[in-house]
């Protein structure tokens, strides 16, 4: 099949070609992987028993999965890339100052996942860690460049193959066939419980700046209920049983790397197991991490395209996702920690960028313009948006501000409200409440009739009917 001719551009309602239902098992395959089972590591790393980790992480995952479903409503609406229509809130050019929280993202997450790979390849099969990490980049990289479709057929191919081999595992595990051999029972702190919950609520919310990229092909009429149900339960179901799984691993097993557990747990149930469920694990990573490079490209040519007159290009396209290979291979070389928290710490720092940005999106959407946007003007550096929207770039600010002294960053930098709190992180909480409400304030005096000759105006250009 050819590499997809879209990237940032509009996609109009007869090149609609999705389906609902496969939204599910693309997003469950999502968080279908060893990284997932290694947020399951943190909050036993700070003590805190299975029960309580499981619990912590599903509530977390539900908080999260949230505000990602409703995020894929808008895809469907206004078949356009996440962060494309982030540029009624933020300007033309303004929203460039969230795509750098975006990207460093996207960024991120396939930096750790690839540390994570290479590492667990190397000390369960002796694989050399760098041909490892180059070929992780080399594979999610060529997906990236083919996308949207290439990425669903992947996804679903590994979710048949993974689903039963982890259901397996689970079974062994209910049934007491893998026997335990590092008991932890931990307690109870506060500070370990919402370490856990904020670290499965942001793994989700991370998810929020590229969940439209692949709802945006549904077709038009699709009900906003079934997509958000659809998207809530792929992402949600699986993170929460590996997390849960993870945690087992951890009190029972000892474990410390996600990969190196399902190997050794698969193995005690039956030889060679572990290595197939490992290589399948890592498989669904690989395309994880195709994912977060098609965003990430998606990312890189709306900054561009924002600052400089061009064209959304297959060149441009290949060469943006070769830039984010390279960055992420480099960063990912000089990179050597434990891994529960390199998985943490990027997970805390991807909560804090994302936070103000996914409240002040979903209260425009959903309650300021409620769904209504001039499409057209988006691709207009000076349109009704505006290159630069104060209201957007100050609620972000304030919000990302007001979050500082909160702020939890283990062995780098707490911040003075999280010690008189005893450590315990609410800050990704002060930034959602604080910028979801100075945006409502700052948009009392919005008018909609001010931009309804715009809207219906692009309408007619686009041939969608009212």
């Amino acid at each position: 099949m050819a590499i997809e001719r879209k990237s940032i551009d509009y996609v109009a309602r007869h090149e609609r070609h999705g389906r609902v239902i496969d939204q599910v098992p693309f997003w469950f395959l999502g968080n279908f992987h060893f990284f997932t089972i290694a947020i399951g590591f943190v909050g036993p790393g700070m003590g805190l028993g299975w029960g309580y980790t499981s619990l912590a992480g599903a509530l977390g995952i539900l908080f999260g999965t949230v505000f990602v479903a409703f995020h894929a409503s808008q895809g469907v609406e206004l078949g356009l890339p996440q962060m494309i229509q982030s540029r009624a809130q933020f300007g033309y050019r303004g929203v460039v100052l969230v795509l750098v929280g975006t990207l460093l993202t996207f960024v991120g997450f396939n930096v750790a996942d690839t540390v994570l790979t290479a590492n667990g390849l190397h000390g369960i099969l002796g694989w050399n860690e760098r041909a490892v990490a180059i070929a992780a980049a080399i594979a999610s990289g060529v997906l990236a460049i083919y996308g949207h479709d290439w990425l669903h057929r992947i996804f679903r191919w590994c979710f048949a193959l993974g689903l039963p081999l982890y259901t397996l595992l689970t079974l062994a595990i209910i049934f007491g066939r893998v026997p335990v051999t590092h008991l932890h029972v931990g307690g109870f702190t506060w500070v370990a419980f919402v370490a856990q919950f904020a670290a499965s609520a942001s793994y989700n919310i991370t998810y929020a700046p590229s969940v439209s990229d692949y709802s945006r092909y549904l077709p038009y009429d699709t009900r906003p209920r079934n997509i958000i149900a659809a998207v809530f339960t792929g992402a949600a179901t699986s993170a929460i049983w590996l997390i849960s799984l993870g945690a087992w691993l951890a009190t029972r097993l000892g474990a410390s790397d996600g990969l190196v557990a399902l190997y050794d747990a698969g193995n005690a149930l039956v030889a060679g197991f572990g290595t197939i469920l490992a290589i399948s694990s890592v498989l669904a990573l690989v395309a994880t991490m195709g994912l977060n490079a098609y965003s990430g490209m998606l990312t890189i040519i709306t900054g561009l395209s924002s600052l400089f007159d061009l064209r959304p290009t297959a060149r441009l396209r290949v060469v943006a996702v070769a830039a984010l290979a390279a960055a992420w291979l480099a960063l990912s070389f000089v990179i050597s920690v434990n891994s529960i928290a390199l998985v943490f710490a990027v997970l805390t720092i991807m909560l804090y960028l994302l936070v103000p940005w996914t409240a002040v999106n979903l209260v425009d959407y959903f309650f300021v313009r409620r769904g209504r946007y001039a499409i057209t003007q988006l691709f207009v550096p000076h349109g009704i948006y505006g290159a630069w929207s104060a209201r957007g770039l100050a609620a972000y600010g304030i919000g990302f501000a007001a979050m500082l002294p909160f702020f939890v960053l283990p062995e780098f930098y707490m911040g003075p409200a999280a010690r008189a709190l005893g450590g315990v992180d609410f800050g990704w909480l002060v930034g959602l409440v604080v910028s979801a409400v100075v945006y409502l304030w700052l948009s009392r005096s919005f008018d909609p009739a001010r931009e309804s000759a715009a809207v219906a105006e692009s309408n007619a250009v686009l041939g969608i009917s009212a």
